[in-house]
């Protein structure tokens, strides 16, 4: 019932515990088994309850020493920030003549394997990393260029 073999222990403590502090409230020591049992019941479901509640407390505690939760919400700037970028990417891949920019879209874009990317272009495979080595070197340029202005 409680999930694993811990908590079962932690439960049967428990339970024997409160059971020896409200054994007073016995009334049939024949129905002793089941009153134990619906014990060891109540205080596994508490003990369930407190564990689904843990990441809420604990956000809380966190929350009073100080700490912000991280969100995965995007801040305005974030996003600003992210189409800025995007936008110089897709400048610097416009910018491509042709030849590099098609082994640049097909490995780096794309993600064919060379194999695929050099027979497609019908060129060898040293071929397509040279043409893709020096690529990359320019949009990494054009980007820095870009950024160095802005």
């Amino acid at each position: 019932m409680c999930g694993n073999h811990e908590d079962a222990e932690d439960v049967l403590v428990e339970s024997l515990a409160r059971a020896y502090r409200f054994q007073d409230q016995l009334q049939d020591e024949r129905a002793f088994q089941g009153w134990l049992a619906q014990i060891g019941r109540r205080t596994c479901g508490r003990l369930k309850k407190r564990e689904s509640l843990r990441p809420f407390f604990s956000m809380a505690l966190l929350e009073e020493e100080g700490f912000q939760p991280v969100s995965d919400v995007a801040t305005p700037e974030e996003v600003a920030m992210e189409g800025e970028m995007r936008d110089c990417i897709h400048r610097a891949l416009d910018g491509l003549p042709d030849l590099y920019r098609e082994a640049y879209q097909l490995r780096d874009i794309e993600e064919l394997t060379a194999e695929e990317a050099s027979r497609r272009l019908g060129i060898t495979i040293a071929a397509l990393k040279s043409r893709l080595h020096r690529a990359r070197a320019m949009v990494r340029e054009r980007i820095d260029c870009e950024l160095e202005v802005g």
